[in-house]
């Protein structure tokens, strides 16, 4: 920019000087009765100016096109990074996204795009949650409301649960946050974590799918805190 607001001030000093110093030669030569003179010499500067004109223009479609192609390859670059992320954690969680847009909608936080993930948060937690009743009912019929209320809290829990099991996948690295907020946040990998459930049963019409996986990413944490809810 600094280039082009230097090459239009340099045409106007130069169209300035040109001008004032043609009209009095052509002046000149017009009073001394060389027409033929004179009128060459105002095609000369016409065409003089035009060439200028036609440089600067040049010129600045050339930055403009270069300072494009440099945006584009930052965004490429960032696309490419992204990309490439996603299919590690669709390795890590063994599941293959047929809408791959799903995935990249999951781990898109509200700060960063109006197409985010706060719905497949939302959708993941009950998700979660029911994951959570099937396994205990299946271990004890019996449990109580009590119990089976404290465990899926303690699953749900943010902190102690919910975003470890984010980080554990690498979600803070993912998760595409603006400029001015921290991906490591335990809410921001926490709805993170939650929307990869949300994702996994839209994209394959069933929850039953994102129930597994689940269970195969959360690991054996079912009975650790089954043994803590019944000390």
């Amino acid at each position: 920019m600094k280039s082009l607001k230097i090459c239009y001030r340099l045409f106007y000093l130069i169209k300035s000087c040109q001008v004032s110093g043609w009209k009095q030669r052509a002046a000149f030569l017009i009073v001394g009765g060389d027409r033929k003179q004179a009128s060459t010499m105002v095609v000369t500067h016409r065409f003089t100016l035009l060439l200028l004109v036609a440089l600067i223009g040049i010129f600045s479609s050339f930055s403009q096109v270069r300072a494009t192609s440099d945006i584009n390859v930052r965004i490429e670059s960032f696309s490419s990074t992204f990309a490439t992320d996603l299919a590690t954690l669709q390795t890590q969680i063994g599941y293959k996204f047929t809408n791959i847009n799903l995935i990249r909608r999951a781990m898109t936080h509200g700060s960063f795009s109006q197409e985010n993930n706060k719905a497949l948060s939302i959708f993941g937690t009950h998700i979660i949650e029911t994951s959570v009743s099937l396994q205990l009912l299946a271990k004890d019929i019996d449990i109580s409301s009590k119990a089976l209320t404290r465990f899926i809290a303690e699953v749900s829990n943010v902190s102690s649960s919910c975003a470890l099991d984010g980080n554990r996948l690498g979600l803070e690295r993912i998760i595409r946050v603006s400029p001015k907020t921290d991906a490591s946040n335990s809410a921001i990998v926490c709805a993170g974590f939650r929307a990869i459930f949300g994702a996994i049963a839209t994209d394959a019409g069933k929850v039953d799918e994102a129930i597994k996986v689940f269970v195969k990413v959360h690991g054996d944490g079912y009975g650790r805190f089954v043994s803590v809810l019944y000390i």
